[in-house]
């Protein structure tokens, strides 16, 4: 069955004036004369092929193929108007659904209260919230499947992407709690030299690798890493039973393990840099909702 081709001034005044079933107030609440009502209505007859009213002197009343048609046109108006209200909704940037990725460490600083924030201000927004790291949020970015990324040291200058500034924080040693420098309170970075390593792999997120790369390299070693780990918790519960030592961003702390010590680090001239990485010239209203509860509530500096 084909659509059925009824403009939208037909159905309403059809259905005014079998509410009304008086041509005269049935005009007044339509804010038309009489005569553009009666030619609205007679379109429609012809166009369902039979008269929805009787008219006779002094009454009109629906006729049966009126009192068939009434419940339908009712229910597509109301539906009509339902779905251009949940339009504006969502295209003002109030209603919708919003697809956000976070590295694991950043659920310990920036996503908590980013989330309480924007709900506060966003309460008929959506939120779909995936687990990943850097690399993988990126090209998520760029093929569309998540509309913001909140990431580690992202890539000075991307075509398609733009990134803000969110917080930056300095590094640690993640020591077990059994080995000897967890008795200080700084480590010296050199004294790792001759320490297992347990760190992410280089590809999940090659800047943030590359910047415990260089401490270890301008403290005169290369770091012997014998353990990998794609997620934080991982690295420290690795670290936890003996398995090396790590240099990680100073938020892991937030990490409890009974077995793990965190110790500042001596030179302390390094930051590492989390961003928010959204597309550029993307046209979701909801991006610069969430960009606004960013900058409205940052989160506390480490």
């Amino acid at each position: 069955m084909g659509r059925p081709e009824l403009p939208l001034p037909q159905l309403h005044a059809f259905v005014v004036l079998a509410e009304e079933l008086h041509f005269g107030h049935a005009a007044t609440r339509l804010g038309i004369a009489q005569p553009p009502l009666s030619q609205q209505i007679r379109r429609l007859e012809d166009k369902v092929g039979y008269p929805l009213f009787s008219r006779e002197p002094g009454r009109i009343s629906l006729t049966p193929a009126g009192r068939e048609l009434l419940p339908a046109a009712q229910h597509a108006l109301t539906h009509l108007a339902e779905g251009l209200a949940a339009a504006r909704e969502v295209g003002s940037g109030k209603a919708g659904r919003l697809r956000i990725g976070f590295a694991a460490s950043l659920a310990l600083t920036v996503l908590p209260s980013l989330l309480r924030t924007f709900r506060e201000r966003f309460p008929g927004v959506g939120l779909d919230i995936q687990e990943m790291t850097t690399t993988p949020q990126l090209a998520a970015l760029r093929e569309r499947t998540i509309d913001i990324g909140l990431v580690r040291e992202p890539p000075n200058d991307d075509p398609e992407l733009d990134f803000g500034t969110v917080l930056t924080e300095p590094f640690v040693a993640v020591l077990s709690t059994s080995h000897p420098l967890a008795a200080q309170r700084v480590v010296r970075v050199e004294q790792l030299a001759n320490c297992p390593f347990v760190l992410l792999p280089r590809a999940v997120g090659p800047p943030l690798y590359d910047q415990i790369a260089d401490l270890c390299i301008t403290a005169g070693f290369t770091p012997q890493v014998t353990q990998h780990a794609v997620e934080w918790q991982t690295v420290c519960a690795l670290v936890e039973t003996g398995l090396g030592v790590s240099l990680a961003p100073e938020s892991i702390r937030r990490i409890r393990l009974k077995g793990v010590a965190f110790r500042r680090i001596d030179p302390d001239t390094v930051r590492t840099r989390v961003a928010v990485a959204w597309r550029k010239n993307d046209s979701n209203p909801l991006v610069p909702g969430i960009l606004a509860a960013l900058n409205q509530d940052p989160p506390d500096r480490l």
